[in-house]
């Protein structure tokens, strides 16, 4: 009756550990790859160019811009670490990564206007102008 009792104990320790194994690695998995991880801008995004690129005034109509439409979900800092992205999956990008700072002005500029679920299309949002003016902004997070 003891060894009955110690072996279902010892079963259910190794299934709480084994579940909470496969919830940490499945988390960490979706917390790297984020959006930035597994999102690619098709090639013609590339090809186009920022009309706002260097220029200040942009850059602060960005950060405006940021601090009402973005900074929910990707953090004040672009983090990624907003309270509303910390229960999104995958996780929003870290705007402060190479991954995304590598990336043209044209493929960043091209996913928040397509979006991809969970992250939002601003096409019908926010102008044009104010698309590239968050592209701006998101430069200076580097």
């Amino acid at each position: 009756m003891i060894d009955n009792i110690l072996c279902i104990k010892q079963i259910t320790i190794s299934t709480f550990l084994i579940f909470f194994f496969l919830i940490i690695v499945g988390t960490t998995e979706n917390q790297l790859l984020g959006q930035d991880g597994n999102w690619t801008a098709p090639a013609s995004a590339d090809k186009v160019k920022n009309p706002y690129k260097g220029m200040e005034k942009a850059t602060l109509a960005g950060k405006e811009l940021y601090k009402l439409y973005c900074a929910i979900c990707h953090g004040t800092k672009g983090k990624g670490d907003g309270i509303a992205g910390m229960a999104i999956k995958p996780r929003p990008s870290n705007f402060t990564k190479d991954i995304v700072q590598n990336q043209t002005d044209g493929a960043v500029f091209w996913k928040m206007t397509e979006g991809k679920a969970p992250m939002a299309s601003y096409k019908e949002t926010l102008t044009e102008e104010q698309r590239w003016q968050l592209v701006n902004f998101i430069r200076s997070l580097n």
